[in-house]
């Protein structure tokens, strides 16, 4: 195939709510299924590049929809080129502003942009970025909300048994107290040698942040905390870091490259995880990638696993993926784990491919 002359022939744009096998309460609320947008890019030489985008919430999905497909017209006929098309998005957008949905939509074009390609040219996206397929070790982030302390200990023991040897906690309840019980049950149910991390999910103030950090520094054995104050307060969470002697972690929302920059100026942390979908797609990661070589600061992905494990082996700075499950339903052949790692992926692109039947059944209006 004659890479130079394959051009974008149309983007296609569906809306899933994929059923999630452990529903995931939050400080901020809970999520019980997975609304997914599905992203085609198809090519006039046949080859078609997937990708999905995740919602948030179910509202979410007719809105990102129009957008990848408003953009989906803007790149028709243009070469496939990721870099070249990211470009021409982003001039596109400009007056608007390039973040929230607008970057989600972009980011899902790229994503399946570098898709096509790696199947156009029989590789997967590891290999077209430099690196080479390898295994990628990997926390299982699927459950453990906030919830009662015995279905705590069930979950975390069933997480674990799903080949892992990391599980994420999430944190934020009213009382201080409950949630340092939860990290101690968890603690003990899973053992020593097990690493956990803990999450806020923003629903801290800074006085509180550092209160509790504090607390959670007195019973050690937490990898990171992450989030623990609004996600653009990069002042305020470079408190909590100053504070705190648990390593901080953010970066799922960071908008694209650009405020990677800046909350790392701030000294608003001490691990970033950047989001496919927030980040840029695998162009935007491979700039804060960068981002975090040059600082010195180790990397972990949030979500889109699938993708996150051809890009991890290329961050110079890798730590770890986070992994769920959420696409699973409507894959043909879902990721798998084995003894706390992603295995090499040798499959051209990202190695998705959609169960149709799968997608009719959980499709969206």
């Amino acid at each position: 195939m004659k890479l130079a002359s394959l051009k974008i022939r149309s983007v296609r744009a569906r809306a899933v709510f994929a059923p999630m096998k452990l529903p995931l309460a939050t400080s901020t609320g809970t999520v019980s299924g997975a609304p997914l947008v599905l992203v085609d890019v198809e090519t006039d030489g046949g080859v078609t590049g997937r990708a999905y985008l995740f919602a948030v919430g179910r509202h979410n999905l007719a809105p990102i929809v129009q957008l990848v497909q408003a953009m989906g017209e803007m790149v028709k006929g243009d070469a496939l080129a990721p870099f070249e098309i990211e470009k021409k998005l982003r001039a596109k957008y400009t007056l608007l502003g390039v973040h929230n949905i607008v970057l989600f939509a972009m980011s899902g074009i790229d994503m399946a942009a570098w898709d096509a390609l790696g199947h156009a040219l029989g590789q997967p996206v590891v290999r077209l970025l430099g690196g080479v397929p390898r295994p990628v070790r990997a926390y299982n982030s699927k459950g453990l909300g906030i919830q009662p302390l015995a279905k705590l200990v069930r979950e975390a023991k069933q997480l674990l048994d799903e080949g892992f040897d990391a599980v994420k906690l999430r944190l934020g309840r009213p009382e201080a107290a409950d949630d340092l019980a939860a990290v101690r049950a968890v603690k003990k149910a899973v053992g020593p040698k097990v690493t956990l991390m803990v999450d806020f999910n923003q629903g801290l103030s800074v006085n509180e942040a550092i209160r509790r950090g504090r607390m959670l520094d007195a019973e050690g054995g937490l990898l990171w905390i992450e989030e623990p104050v609004r996600a653009d307060d990069f002042a305020g969470c470079a408190r909590v870091a100053a504070a705190v002697e648990t390593p901080i972690q953010i970066g799922e929302n960071f908008m694209g490259p650009e405020q990677m920059a800046q909350a790392l100026a701030a000294g608003a942390c001490d691990f970033v995880m950047p989001d496919a979908q927030r980040i840029g797609g695998v162009t935007g990661w491979m700039r804060a990638a960068a981002l975090a070589q040059a600082a010195g600061m180790e990397m972990s992905s949030h979500l889109f696993p699938e993708a996150s494990c051809h890009l991890l082996p290329v961050t110079p700075t890798a730590h770890w993926l986070e992994y769920v499950d959420w696409a699973d339903a409507i894959l043909q052949e879902p990721l798998v784990v084995k003894n706390g790692q992603v295995p090499p992926r040798e499959r051209p692109g990202l190695g998705m491919k959609w169960d149709e039947k799968a997608v009719r059944k959980y499709a969206v209006d």
